[in-house]
């Protein structure tokens, strides 16, 4: 099992973790914040319509007859459908808020990012080289290996011959 410590990580990589990590901490405060404005959408919402259910019921009850009590309940159907449709409106600015601050922090870490991911592309690039020409290397060393036997018996073999026939 490899053993990951600060020594054996390159820098280049080390660098593309940090950028990686930096751009994903961001966009997630902006997440965050988007979340926190949502609740708080809500919250005063809850409120408000708690308020108005308290108020609409004390109308209610303080009604005196079958018609003001029909007058009352009708009156309180136009004004929901507005706030529905204004509670939905605040809800799109809320996401399109956060698509605008998420486009923006990534346009932000694109150039780090890019040249992070470069050197890192470039500094793998270098060691897949340097680990090839050290395999081609030691091949070569192995066949040189192999091969020399082989020469060093059949110049025995000629010198032999040679001495036999003189």
């Amino acid at each position: 099992m490899h053993d990951f410590t600060q020594s054996s990580i390159s820098p280049a990589i080390k660098s593309q973790i940090e950028v990686q990590f930096s751009f994903f901490g961001d966009v997630s405060n902006k997440m965050f914040e988007a979340i926190q404005k949502l609740n708080e959408l809500n919250v005063q919402v809850a409120r408000t319509v708690v308020e108005e259910s308290l108020s609409n019921v004390q109308q209610l009850l303080s009604s005196n007859n079958h018609l003001e009590t029909i007058s009352i309940v009708a009156g309180q159907s136009q004004p929901v459908a507005g706030k529905l449709r204004a509670y939905q409106q605040h809800v799109q600015d809320i996401i399109t808020e956060v698509q605008v601050g998420i486009v923006k922090t990534a346009q932000s870490h694109l150039p780090e990012t890019t040249r992070a991911a470069e050197a890192m592309v470039k500094e793998v690039g270098e060691k897949a080289s340097e680990e090839t020409e050290r395999a081609a290397e030691g091949q070569k060393a192995v066949m040189d290996k192999l091969s020399n036997p082989i020469k060093r018996q059949s110049n025995s073999s000629t010198s032999n011959d040679i001495h036999q026939n003189t």
